[in-house]
C-alpha cells in the first residue's frame, strides 16, 4: 500500500518532533551530569548519519495536447526515502565547525496528470539515487549539561545514479543546491547523537527536454508527459540522526 504525505502535515510532524527532543533534552541537562565534557575540542572528528528523506518538485507546467485529448499537470506529492552517510567535521573555533557529508540517497518523485478529458489522474514515478556532496557550516550555541542545539547551512552537488531512460520523465544526471536546517547534539558517555532536520532547495531544471532523449527509448504515447512540463526544481526534507 502507497502512503501520500501532505507537505503541511509532514512539516507539522517534524517540527513537533524536534521540539520533543529539545525538550527532552533540556530536562535531560538538569537532572545528569556532563558526559564526554572534552569531546568537542577535537581539532577533526568522523561519524556517520542515517534517516528520512521526503523528495518533491517545484514544477512550473505547461499546458498542451497529445492525440486529441488534453492533459494538464496536476501536482507533485511528497514520498518517504531513505538517506545514509558518513560526516567529517573540523573545529573552526568555539561555535563554529567545516563539515563534509558524503551521502547516498534513495528517493521517490511522484507526478500526477488529470486527462481532461475522461477526468482520470495518472501517477508517474520516477526513482533518483543520487550521490551527494555537501560542505556545511555548523553553528552551536554553548553546551548546556548534555545538550547543544545547533544551525547548519552550506551547499552541495550531486550525480544521479539511478537515471531510467526508459522513463515517462527523465531526470538530468546532476544539481547544485543549497542547504539549511537545525539539530540538537545529545551526549552520552561514548559518543553524541544529533536528530537533525534539513530543508534542501536546487538551482538547476532537472527536465530533460525530449529534444535531448535518446530516439526509441521513450514511448511515443508518453512523450506528453513531458510536454505538460516547463521546468522542474529539486526539493528535499531529510530528517537524520548523525552518530559522532
Amino acid at each position: 500500500m502507497t502512503i501520500y504525505y501532505s507537505k503541511k502535515f509532514l512539516m507539522n510532524y517534524y517540527i513537533k518532533i524536534l521540539s520533543s527532543i529539545f525538550l527532552i533534552c533540556l530536562f535531560s541537562a538538569k537532572c545528569v551530569s556532563q558526559n564526554n565534557p572534552y569531546v568537542d575540542e577535537r581539532a577533526l572528528h568522523f561519524g556517520f548519519f542515517v534517516g528520512l528523506n521526503f523528495a518533491d518538485f517545484g514544477v512550473k507546467p505547461s499546458s498542451g495536447s497529445f492525440e486529441g485529448e488534453k492533459y494538464a499537470f496536476s501536482d507533485s506529492r511528497l514520498k518517504p526515502g531513505f538517506s545514509v552517510g558518513v560526516i567529517s567535521d573540523l573545529r573552526l573555533g568555539n561555535y563554529w565547525n567545516l563539515r563534509i557529508n558524503p551521502s547516498l540517497q534513495f528517493a521517490e518523485h511522484e507526478l500526477t496528470y488529470k486527462n481532461l478529458t475522461t477526468n482520470e489522474n495518472k501517477r508517474i514515478t520516477v526513482l533518483s539515487v543520487p550521490l551527494s556532496l555537501p560542505v556545511y557550516l555548523k553553528y552551536s550555541s554553548e553546551r548546556v549539561g548534555n545538550y547543544k542545539p545547533y544551525l547548519i547551512g552550506g551547499v552541495g552537488a550531486y550525480y544521479d545514479l539511478a537515471r531510467d531512460m526508459e522513463k515517462e520523465v527523465l531526470l538530468r544526471p546532476t544539481d547544485f543546491y543549497v542547504e539549511f536546517g537545525l539539530g540538537c547534539d545529545i551526549y552520552f558517555s561514548f559518543f553524541k547523537l544529533a536528530p537533525e532536520l534539513k530543508f534542501a532547495m536546487g538551482f538547476n531544471d532537472m527536465l530533460t527536454p525530449l529534444s535531448e532523449r535518446k530516439s526509441g527509448l521513450l514511448n511515443p504515447a508518453d512523450q506528453k508527459y513531458t510536454n505538460m512540463l516547463h521546468s522542474l526544481t529539486s526539493r528535499m526534507l531529510t530528517l537524520v540522526f548523525n552518530f559522532e
